[in-house]
């Protein structure tokens, strides 16, 4: 049984940032920091409604994301672990991670962090190009990442995440090749790649529509992801996953937990969480979130996991195996597993699809062995074609 199956992960959501980036899609806020010390009192009522409605149920990863979780000070921090640990089943050795700025980061306050029972760091680098952190909006330099970095490694953390962003505007193989490199030389843990999605209603996506900056370039594109994968292998990093690479050991266990299709709480103004069978989002705005959880639970069955309720959608089966398909696919070594798929849906996935896993199989797009399904390295960069291969077979 893949490890998280029979347990439950929880994600917090931290909307405030001090400068928007011009890539952002994610529900965040500026301008709004003095409403921070209401919030996380909110969250903790949160907290404490959800541990409830989920009778002990036990935790093995806890994932603060954001936004910009690093804008929290210490003693907040320490309210809202202290009414994790007091009010959830926490494993000994769980996950708990924190996504944060460079220039947020002091050794002081890793150090105060750590002590708190935090593990995993996750430091949004982006890139090592100083054109390009202006044109993202970041308000960090490359060497802000490498005082952070040491800041991390001195406090005792021995499980660092940088991410980076490829493909964006005007950014050529040159480019990319020195912040794979740069990053390589901060020899952090684990690594996530991103190729940069163009979402509406984000600055850059309006200045490439505008013609203020050049679409990027799908070839270009495909060179940066191969570039990379080549790099990152050779320096000794395992790819675990489409996006993600990992020195052995250090897989993120909170985002298996989504990957493998698995339950998780989501807290926070404009989270998501996926629990007894139900997919749910929360109230986007901080205010409108706070005055919710003031207001106190209601006497319907999953608002009481949350007041602060926006969104339920009850998962049908065919649903469920499209995003465990889906998301699973994910997965560069694991896939699927078929034990476990057995298990949710009565049915072996090859003996389901078996067409379509034979033709993918002879295209050289899929591996289907006696344990799981995966992707082949050519069919990484084709995994939209194969998923629709699957989804249409399955009657959404």
């Amino acid at each position: 049984m893949p490890q998280g199956e029979s347990s439950l992960s929880i994600y917090i959501h931290i909307p405030f940032c001090t400068v928007r980036c011009g890539y952002c899609a994610f529900n965040t806020y500026t301008d709004l920091e003095h409403l921070i010390p209401d919030y996380v009192d909110a969250l903790c009522t949160e907290l404490a409604l959800a541990a409830l409605h989920v009778q002990n149920k036990p935790v093995h990863t806890v994932y603060f994301g954001g936004g910009t979780p690093s804008l929290l000070a210490p003693r907040q921090f320490e309210q809202i672990l202290s009414q994790v640990n007091n009010d959830f089943c926490i494993a000994a050795d769980a996950e708990w991670s924190l996504e944060a700025n460079p220039d947020d980061l002091s050794e002081a306050f890793l150090r105060d962090l750590r002590g708190m029972g935090f593990n995993r760091l996750s430091i949004g680098m982006q890139s090592a190009n100083a054109s390009i952190l202006r044109m993202f909006d970041r308000r960090h330099d490359i060497a802000s990442v490498g005082a952070a970095v040491g800041y991390a490694r001195r406090a005792d953390f021995n499980n660092i995440n940088l991410d980076v962003i490829f493909g964006s505007p005007g950014e050529t193989l040159a480019d990319w090749k020195q912040t794979v490199e740069t990053l390589l030389q901060f020899w952090p843990e684990h690594i996530s790649l991103y190729g940069l999605e163009l979402k509406g209603g984000t600055r850059l996506r309006q200045q490439v529509d505008a013609g203020e900056l050049p679409r990027p370039d799908d070839d270009v594109f495909a060179d940066m992801y191969e570039f990379a994968s080549t790099a990152l292998a050779t320096a000794g990093y395992d790819q675990y996953e489409i996006s993600n690479w990992c020195r052995p050991g250090k897989a993120c266990h909170h985002n298996l937990q989504y990957w493998r299709n698995l339950e998780y709480l989501g807290v926070g103004a404009g989270a998501h969480g996926f629990y007894g069978g139900c997919r749910y989002s929360t109230i986007a705005s901080p205010q409108r979130y706070v005055a919710a959880l003031k207001k106190g639970a209601s006497g319907d069955n999953l608002l009481s996991l949350t007041p602060a309720l926006a969104k339920t959608v009850q998962v049908s089966e065919a649903d469920d195996e499209y995003e465990t398909i889906m998301m699973g696919l994910r997965l560069t070594e694991e896939g699927i597993n078929r034990e476990s798929f057995r298990r949710r849906f009565g049915r072996d996935i090859v003996d389901t699809f078996y067409d379509s896993t034979q033709k993918l199989a002879a295209a050289g797009l899929l591996i289907a062995t006696k344990d799981n399904v995966r992707l082949s390295e050519s069919g990484r960069l084709l995994s939209n074609r194969v998923i629709r291969e699957f989804v249409d077979q399955i009657k959404l």
